[in-house]
């Protein structure tokens, strides 16, 4: 076995290990980790720059991105609408609607497993037909629009949930709560 296939293996087995602690967080309740947060709000802020520059020099491209940005940023706000936030004497947790976020990830990543089979076959029919050097197929502004979507949900998600979680978590009296 050649190293670039054991390479490819481990990365693509750790690729997978992310995304299942991904997936699995999207279930249950969570604890509020401010840092934690703010990292995932700077890191998708900073692939959504990337995307937009990335994107910017076909308007095609760059709306279909933008689109999806603006979906995925709705579902964000649902999602955030649809948590339910809690504070403890352990602290701050929060428990998001499951198959929102979930929705968004699986939706994201059979696109690229799609994408990624693709452009893996444009490859191979163009290197059969040039083996000195094929070029790589350009992106798809469906590709854009998803990626789009994914980054502008965790954005938006996560802001929401670093913002409220800052507030005071109001909850009923036990006369309320009661039921007739």
């Amino acid at each position: 076995m050649h190293a670039n296939v054991i390479v490819l293996i481990l990365v693509a087995a750790l690729i997978g290990v992310r995304i299942y602690l991904r997936v699995r967080r999207a279930f249950g309740r969570q604890r509020v980790h401010p840092r934690r947060l703010t990292a995932r709000v700077a890191f998708f802020a900073f692939f959504g720059l990337v995307s937009i520059l990335l994107a910017s020099p076909d308007a095609r491209t760059l709306a279909t991105l933008l689109a999806g940005g603006a979906c995925g940023a709705v579902l964000g706000r649902l999602g955030l609408r649809h948590t339910r936030f809690e504070s403890t004497t352990e602290g701050s947790f929060y428990t998001p609607h499951t198959y929102i976020g979930l929705t968004v990830t699986v939706s994201f990543l059979v696109w690229i497993v799609y994408d990624y089979l693709d452009v893996y076959h444009q490859l191979a029919v163009a290197t059969a037909a040039n083996p000195h050097g094929a070029p790589m197929p350009p992106e798809s502004p469906l590709t854009f629009a998803i990626s789009g979507a994914f980054i502008a949900y965790y954005f938006a998600y996560s802001l929401g949930v670093l913002r409220r979680s800052r507030q005071p978590v109001i909850t009923p009296p036990a006369s309320e709560t009661r039921s007739a």
